[in-house]
């Protein structure tokens, strides 16, 4: 398959009237998003000297963004996204830039705590996105799959672009620069979103809506904590990148490893998103895991930053078809009028796994060095494994039981 035809199946999706802003607002946003872990454990890494402390800071804002997500996205489901959406952003950018301040000024490390947790009650693009490509292909099943590819191809590139954006502005400017640079691109990109008002789905009505609350769906749970898992990794590998480099005497080469898993992750993930499948979301997922896990092993024997860039180039391979089988099996999972809060479960599993993974990494780094800590990310891939395989079964009828107009099939 050409790179010309792997990228043609995605042009359509760019001719959609009003798609364009939401499409660049989305970017901008999401990978503001993914700055905000790495720009904080940088900033109070440098300003505190802690990896323990900097990964807690990160874990309470990401601890937030998880209970924020599923109860954004089901206000975001009963009354829309830009009524919702607006106001929490605006106090967002506030306190975040209010918690870089702090840093900046030397204020009570509990000040960071509070401004940052405060800056991450807010709504996550990347279902509001979606929920947008769901009203609009709801008619065209194939269409409706090359845009949800596209989705997670997006979102799985913002959270390993991302990070190599935010350790670049915080090690070349200041400390601050990189959760900055995060608040800027994130509002921008939000409002740009949000001002696209032609493709915004209009509210399902309340009489139509189905009762309950989409965790509640058979399987959703299990993807949700195979995606926590996904998320540790990608938490530690943040933390212990950074520690790593700085322990080898170039942590400027810490944006090498994390841009070298970017593009490992992108290549895949636009491949992945764009090739025909004839097995199940549910194989696809177990099979997924079980690369995720093998590829992060030779981390632990790696010599130099150099040859560990050259790991996570290789590792980042597999956590794109990890992301998009999982997401695309969350969407399958539940009816149209939960989309958006199907979704925000979905992607509060990875948040709450990046969570974790910063703590963890944290101590890991300060407790086994930065060698042995990448034990953690292939740690949480082989219970990846296990929990997928053992809930093998129910999630494979779960999903065959899923809402038909998601089609996981080709364009």
């Amino acid at each position: 398959m050409s790179e010309p035809i792997v990228l043609s199946a995605y042009l359509p999706l760019f001719r959609v009237p009003g798609a364009l802003p939401f499409i660049a607002g989305t970017m901008f946003s999401r990978i503001g998003g993914a700055m905000f872990g790495v720009a904080v454990i940088v900033m109070v890494s440098e300003r505190q000297g802690s990896y323990g402390l900097a990964g807690a800071v990160s874990a309470v804002g990401l601890a937030v963004l998880a209970v924020a997500g599923p109860l954004l996205g089901r206000l975001i489901d009963k009354h829309g996204q830009r009524r919702v959406a607006l106001p929490f952003v605006a106090v967002s950018a506030a306190s975040g830039l209010g918690a870089a301040a702090s840093s900046a000024f030397s204020a009570p490390v509990w000040t960071l705590f509070v401004l940052y947790g405060l800056s991450a009650f807010l709504p996550e693009p990347g279902p509001m996105s979606r929920a947008r490509w769901a009203h609009i292909f709801r008619d065209d099943p194939d269409r409706l799959h090359t845009a949800m590819s596209f989705e997670q191809v997006a979102d799985e590139a913002s959270f390993v672009i991302g990070p190599v954006l935010a350790v670049l502005a915080s090690t070349l400017w200041f400390p601050e620069a990189g959760l900055i640079m995060a608040e800027v691109l994130f509002t921008a990109g939000v409002v740009t979103f949000l001002s696209a008002r032609q493709t915004e789905p209009p509210v399902v009505p309340h009489a139509e809506r189905p009762t309950g609350l989409a965790v509640r769906r058979p399987g959703l749970l299990v993807v949700a904590g195979a995606l926590v898992l996904t998320g540790v990794i990608f938490g530690a590998n943040e933390v212990i990148a950074v520690a790593y480099a700085e322990a080898d005497g170039s942590k400027s080469l810490s944006s090498l490893v994390l841009g070298l898993f970017a593009v490992g992750s992108t290549v895949s993930g636009v491949i992945f998103g764009s090739r025909v499948f004839t097995s199940t979301l549910t194989r696809r997922l177990l099979l997924s895991a079980v690369a995720m896990c093998v590829l992060e092993v030779p981390a632990l024997f790696v010599g130099s930053t150099w040859q560990l860039a050259v790991v996570m180039l290789v590792a980042g391979s597999a956590t794109a078809p990890m992301l998009i089988t999982s997401l695309t099996l969350a969407q399958r999972l539940v009816p149209k009028a939960l989309v958006t809060e199907g979704m925000a479960v979905a992607v509060t599993g990875i948040l709450v796994g990046i969570s974790l993974g910063s703590v963890v990494g944290g101590w890991a780094v300060e407790a086994l060095g930065p060698q042995r800590a990448y034990l953690l990310p292939v740690l949480a891939g082989a219970v990846a494994v296990a929990v997928v395989g053992i809930r093998y079964r129910g999630l494979a009828r779960a999903e065959a039981a899923g809402t038909p107009w998601r089609n996981p099939g080709p364009a």
